[in-house]
């Protein structure tokens, strides 16, 4: 059976391919791969076994990553922390799977990397587990009652009710005024982190890509801004993708009750879950600061074609990095996010 290439971007069979699959995601929405293709120039791309004159009923989305510094590469997808091959058949994700494994062995590209939610991938010979995530997602089938006495009592709840009492303001929208104070936040909590934001750019794509699915919000204590979350939606599901605060105001609950104004907010508006993404198994406050809203934790497994023959951080990396980030200007640090992002998708 033959193996076709669609642009996703063009072809309308893949935006009703995504609307009507059971596993589709944001990530796999022609405005998320708009917008990694306005900000990064990545071309989407789709493999599929469906011929252009029939119905598409699979797919798996990629994008084409053209780097000096990392190499050709296809990633699925650059960015996301998911994306589920929308194939049911097994034969016809092997016949894809081995589509992509001649591309590569045949030196069109140096690796191919698979990001699925739902998928084991290890019945697939060829491909090897590049890394291991704990992803968690909260259901909101259970109401709004029931959800906040799940939540934990003094980490959330109280924290909830904390902030109420600091009568902090909450804002949420797409405006200019708002996206610039979630940036100033975004640069402060990336530098705390010992890394570098995602360009503006990128943030203004995602913003011209969804509209109103796309949702900035932002807490601030008198004219103050102290936390900022930036939502996703896509049919049932909200994602929440990026959150940044100002830590000298932890302790007023910013953070909490963003989440919270997003819960009953996704509630009343019919959504069924909440996407919190994926953390990485070392950073344990963060899991814990997930499953402390009563999120189900899963494995969230990483795919590489060839091995990768080194898998660790690079310890002079590590250390530049922890040595030169909180030192430069904010100015320094956004070009540097400018230009290491495009090649790290």
């Amino acid at each position: 059976m033959c193996v076709y290439e669609i642009d996703p971007l063009l072809d309308p069979r893949w935006a009703a391919l995504v609307e009507s699959h059971p596993h589709s995601s944001v990530f796999h929405s022609p405005s998320w791969l708009e917008a990694l293709q306005r900000t990064y120039g990545y071309e989407p791309m789709v493999i599929s076994t469906c011929s252009p004159k029939s119905d598409l009923t699979n797919g798996l989305v990629f994008c084409r990553v053209n780097s000096w510094l990392t190499g050709r590469h296809f990633v699925s997808l650059p960015f996301s922390d998911h994306c589920e091959p929308l194939v049911d058949d097994s034969e016809d994700l092997i016949r894809i799977f081995t589509h992509l494994r001649q591309s590569v062995e045949q030196g069109k590209w140096k690796y191919i990397e698979i990001r699925p939610r739902h998928s084991n991938l290890a019945g697939h010979a060829f491909l090897s587990q590049r890394e291991d995530f704990c992803f968690h997602s909260l259901n909101l089938k259970r109401g709004v009652e029931a959800l906040f006495l799940s939540f934990h009592k003094s980490s959330i709840q109280r924290k909830i009710r904390r902030a109420e009492r600091e009568h902090l303001r909450y804002e949420e929208g797409t405006s200019e005024r708002l996206l610039t104070e979630f940036y100033k936040l975004q640069i402060a909590t990336r530098r705390r982190q010992y890394l570098p934001p995602q360009p503006l750019s990128w943030f203004r794509g995602l913003i011209a890509s969804f509209g109103r699915k796309l949702r900035i919000r932002l807490v601030s204590a008198a004219d103050r801004p102290v936390a900022a979350i930036l939502t996703l939606s896509h049919k049932k599901c909200i994602t929440y993708k990026y959150g940044c605060s100002d830590y000298a105001y932890s302790n007023l609950g910013g953070t909490q009750l963003l989440f919270w104004k997003t819960i009953q907010e996704a509630v009343r508006d019919g959504f069924e879950e909440l996407d919190l993404g994926r953390s990485h198994p070392r950073h344990q406050g963060l899991i814990d600061f997930k499953e402390r809203w009563g999120a189900q934790r899963s494995r969230l497994a990483y795919w590489r074609f060839p091995i990768e023959k080194h898998n660790q951080a690079n310890p002079w990396a590590t250390r530049i990095r922890q040595q030169m980030v909180p030192v430069v200007s904010n100015s320094s640090l956004v070009t540097i996010g400018s230009i290491l992002y495009r090649h790290l998708g």
